[in-house]
């Protein structure tokens, strides 16, 4: 089951992303109970998740700089809190 993140983490990776990146769309969704006992659930319920942004920073930018962009703005929730993070980086106009 996947939902749209409301708990701490997923909210504060929201507000990182929309100062850093000024996204015309963004979704982080929390895929943590998929992972329910595996490796890296720290039993919190928000240590999985999936973000989808868009943001005309990405426009010209390779997928790997695009990923470079989130990830520094995420950094130290990815060292210390999130165990896996999927995304899906677009520039406005690019097929989803």
């Amino acid at each position: 089951m996947t939902s749209i993140a409301t708990g701490p983490v997923a909210r504060e990776i929201t507000a990182r992303l929309t100062e850093a990146l000024t996204p015309t769309q963004l979704e982080a969704i929390n895929e943590s109970a998929q992972h329910r006992g595996h490796a890296g659930d720290d039993g919190s319920g928000e240590s999985h998740f999936r973000v989808v942004i868009e943001s005309a920073v990405f426009t010209g930018q390779s997928r790997v700089a695009r990923q470079r962009l989130v990830n520094q703005a995420l950094a130290d929730l990815l060292r210390d809190r999130v165990h896996a993070l999927a995304l899906r980086t677009i520039a406005p106009g690019e097929a989803v």
